[in-house]
């Protein structure tokens, strides 16, 4: 060429020759290997090779060699009399490395300092003690106004009369939430607190229609504070993300656009923590 840079050589259905994907820095094969596995996941019972080929768009021949290749190293197996094809101990094992090396509060900071950013109030994050039923604080990024909340990092919040803990509360059964009442009661903090296990229902039929929960100064005089779950790789609620702040900077009209902020930091910590989106909302 006369500027001097180097073609790259096709072939005729217009992929590079060098087994590489039009995308920069992707590997053909090892693409759709990974492509694959991913189906092969999403059916747990099983999956034969022609529904495989089909759901990724590529011949039984080219999607065969890849599993066969995937086979002998463990990845994937051949199961059954109709030999289906399902994900194989090596890839637990490789996931299994994932899990023991995340950390939450590593993963969890970079989307709260966003989540702070975005709403200018200060972002938490918080894990369920099931034991002692209460929400704890493990990590907070701070607003930037001279007004703004300070909870000590280990600070213990109720179930009941927080945003964090109203929304694990949401995701439990009525005969769970009995059992932490049990445990907890319902200790009255200010006049707006819940205070009786018939208000407590309604509210958390709220929290699972709209999929986050307010804390209208339940817990503190003046604090206002909007939370949603984060999932684990089960699928089980183990931790929250909350914003805080005044309730002269919380308004009523901007509580959904905070609640619209905080669920969409929970979806990217739980996707990023456990690999799956988060589960929709329970419907009441």
């Amino acid at each position: 060429m006369a500027n001097g840079t180097t073609a790259t050589k096709r072939n005729p259905r217009g992929r590079p020759a060098d087994g590489t994907t039009s995308s920069v820095g992707q590997v053909q094969s090892l693409t759709r290997g990974l492509l694959l596995m991913e189906r092969i996941t999403e059916s747990p019972a099983g999956v034969t090779l022609t529904d495989l080929a089909l759901q990724v768009g590529l011949p039984n021949s080219t999607t065969h060699r890849l599993l066969t290749t995937m086979q002998q190293m463990g990845f994937v197996q051949q199961v059954g009399d109709l030999g289906l094809w399902t994900i194989g101990v090596r890839a637990f094992t490789v996931g299994s490395g994932f899990l023991g090396s995340r950390d939450l509060m590593s993963i969890a900071h970079p989307i709260l300092r966003r989540l702070m950013e975005q709403s200018g109030e200060t972002a938490n994050l918080l894990v369920f003690d099931d034991e002692e039923c209460q929400a704890v604080m493990i990590g907070q990024v701070q607003c930037r106004e001279l007004m703004r909340m300070l909870a000590p990092i280990g600070g213990r919040l109720p179930m009941h009369a927080s945003g964090g803990g109203k929304a694990f509360l949401a995701t439990l059964d009525d005969v769970e939430v009995t059992r932490v009442l049990h445990k907890t009661g319902l200790p009255q903090y200010t006049d707006s607190t819940i205070n009786t296990p018939a208000r407590l229902k309604e509210e958390l039929a709220r929290i699972r229609r709209q999929g986050y929960s307010f804390d209208d100064e339940e817990h503190a005089v003046g604090l206002r504070c909007v939370a949603a779950c984060i999932y684990n790789e089960n699928k089980e609620p183990f931790a929250a993300v909350s914003v805080s702040g005044p309730k002269s900077r919380i308004p009523d009209e901007r509580v959904v656009h905070l609640g619209s902020l905080v669920v969409q930091a929970a979806e990217d910590i739980t996707l990023a923590y456990s690999g799956h989106p988060r589960p929709v909302a329970q419907a009441a």
